[in-house]
Parts: C-alpha cells; sequence; structure tokens
C-alpha cells in the first residue's frame, strides 16, 4: 500500500512557454559577473516537492520583481511527461515513461544512437547543465526517512553541504551502476574542478514535510550561491537548521539479480544494523550480509525490484 497523498500536484502548465527554446526551462539573466546556478525539480515525475518548490519561487516573483542579484539562474522542470501522467492513485507509475531520467547522463548515452522519451529530454537539457557552475537537483523518496543530502562521490560536494546547513544527513556514495546521475556529470564529478552540484532527498514522496524541506534547501541554496540577499532568504525560511550534521560514507551499492531481491526484515531509511556478518537480503539463492559492525541502510527500495536496480547502499557514518 501507497503511503497518504499530502501533496497537491502543482500547475506547471504556465511554465512551459520560455525565452529558453526549451519548454519548461527558465534562464534569468541579472546582467551582472557571476556564477550559472540551475535549480532542477520533476527529474522523476511523482516527485512532487521540487515542482512544488519551483512553484513557490516563480509566484515569489522570479522574472518580475525578483531577479538573480547576479549571474545567471537556470530553472528546470526535467521529466514532464512523466509528472503529466501522475495519479494520485497510481502514483508509483509516473517516476519515468521509458527509463530513469538520473540514469542516463554520460556523454555515450546522451550522443549515442539510443532513443527514449528520457534520452531527448535529457539531450535538451544537456546544454543548460554543462552551463551550470552549481547545480541543485530536488528530489524525494520512496520511504519514509529523514531528508537526505547526496553529496556525490566526492568530498568536495560534502563541504557544499556543510556550507548549506542543512539537512542533518550528507551522502558520500558510489554512484549508480546502472547509469551516470546528472549530479555526477562533468565538472560536478571532478576534483579538479570548482563546479559543484548537490541532490537533496527531501523525505517521503508525498509527505507534506517534503515540501517545506525542498522550499527551505532552496532557499538557502539561492543565498549561499548569491542569486537572492540574505535578507530576502531569511524572511522566508521556515524550517530551523539541524544542532548539526553527519556524513555518512557508503562503500558498497546492493543491486538485484533478479525481480525476487527482498529484504529479510523490515527496513527504512537510514537503519543502522549494528553487527558485521548479518543477513540483511536476499536474491534467489544469493543473501547478502553487512562487512562491518554499525552498517546504515541507505534508500532501500521496497519496490522497482528488477536485474541491475540499486536496492540499497550500505555505509557507515564519518567519525570525522
Amino acid at each position: 500500500m501507497n503511503p497518504s497523498i499530502e501533496l497537491q500536484a502543482p500547475d506547471i502548465g504556465p511554465y512551459r512557454a520560455s525565452a529558453s527554446g526549451v519548454p519548461y526551462v527558465h534562464v534569468f539573466d541579472s546582467g551582472r559577473p557571476g556564477p550559472v546556478v540551475m535549480v532542477q525539480a520533476l527529474t522523476h515525475g511523482n516527485e512532487l516537492c521540487g515542482a512544488i518548490a519551483l512553484d513557490w519561487l516563480f509566484k515569489q516573483g522570479m522574472g518580475r520583481t525578483l531577479q538573480p542579484a547576479c549571474g545567471q539562474l537556470i530553472l528546470s522542470f526535467a521529466n514532464v511527461e512523466a509528472f503529466a501522467r501522475f495519479d494520485a492513485a497510481n502514483p508509483d507509475a509516473s517516476r519515468c515513461v521509458d527509463e530513469d531520467l538520473n540514469r542516463v547522463w554520460h556523454d555515450s548515452l546522451l550522443f549515442g544512437p539510443g532513443d527514449s522519451l528520457e534520452l531527448r529530454r535529457a539531450r535538451q537539457l544537456q546544454p543548460f547543465v554543462d552551463r551550470a557552475d552549481y547545480l541543485f537537483d530536488i528530489h524525494s523518496m520512496q520511504d519514509d526517512c529523514r531528508p537526505l543530502m547526496v553529496c556525490g562521490l566526492l568530498d568536495k560536494g560534502a563541504a557544499f553541504a556543510r556550507q548549506l546547513g542543512m539537512p542533518g544527513d550528507l551522502l558520500i556514495d558510489t554512484g549508480h551502476p546502472s547509469g551516470l546521475r546528472m549530479r555526477d556529470r562533468g565538472g560536478f564529478g571532478d576534483p579538479a574542478s570548482a563546479k559543484n552540484a548537490l541532490l537533496i532527498e527531501c523525505g517521503q514522496h508525498w509527505a507534506a514535510s517534503s515540501a517545506d524541506v525542498a522550499i527551505d534547501g532552496l532557499i538557502r541554496f539561492l543565498s549561499l550561491t548569491g542569486m537572492v540577499d540574505a535578507a530576502w532568504a531569511a524572511a522566508r525560511l521556515r524550517l530551523p537548521l539541524p544542532a548539526s550534521q553527519q556524513l555518512i560514507r557508503v562503500d558498497q551499492a546492493v543491486t538485484a539479480l533478479s525481480a525476487d531481491f527482498h529484504f529479510l526484515q523490515p527496513v527504512r531509511g537510514l537503519d543502522v544494523i549494528a553487527q558485521a556478518g548479518s543477513a540483511f537480503a536476499q536474491d534467489g539463492d544469493t543473501i547478502f550480509h553487512t562487512r562491518h559492525d554499525n552498517t546504515v541502510l541507505v534508500m532501500p527500495s521496497l519496490k522497482h525490484s528488477k536485474p541491475g536496480n540499486t536496492m540499497v547502499r550500505l555505509g557507515r557514518f564519518d567519525p570525522t
């Protein structure tokens, strides 16, 4: 059974027409020097909180009374075709149309012969992504889990999240075996590049609290990157910062071998399994065990079990 739907999908129709030349992608130029900053919602069509956050920002006057203070700001609604199919009676069905939009960002796919609705949309978005100095990709989670910042594979992402100040749990991970994420593309995934990206998981997909986290994260990101001034941001924040932040380092991604993958006990995101060698999942004759004490389960997937899908990532809290 799906969790209750506490959020209302916003009407994004008014944002289709765009001077950028690409539907649902808007570029605001301050006319002043500064970074190119991109915020993306709806990488997955059933993750409503990002669309709600961008809709909220537009209603603050973006493009009219509100312009970026410096540089350029790109606002993107990504998988709009999947979002258009959102049905509260079957909300998981609108995650994507043909494939996961967040696994197609390697050049071999973007500039290769493949074709899908998501690949076509990624090819439209690619020039904007590659222009961006800073990226904020707004997501939510299937599981009822406290918010989590996916900082990529590099410590520079965690440092960026610490500057942002939220949420309380930060993740350095191993990426996805099934394909490159947008947040790891190009300079975002290069330790020598000044470019940086964050992917925020705001909470359970349809929990009202995920919209508050998305809006607060957006406000703080715009302030941190210089798009809005501190006074404008402070007047609109709705959530306190966490007292502290803790970093989880993932050292293993567990992928499904078949559609038979299942956990051996009830699990939820950021659960900790105390003892090394504990069996936690099974896929056919294969049983998965923890490698070390105090293993953290990161975003376990209770659905979407098919070969190659990442079902859970395993990590440890960084004592530093």
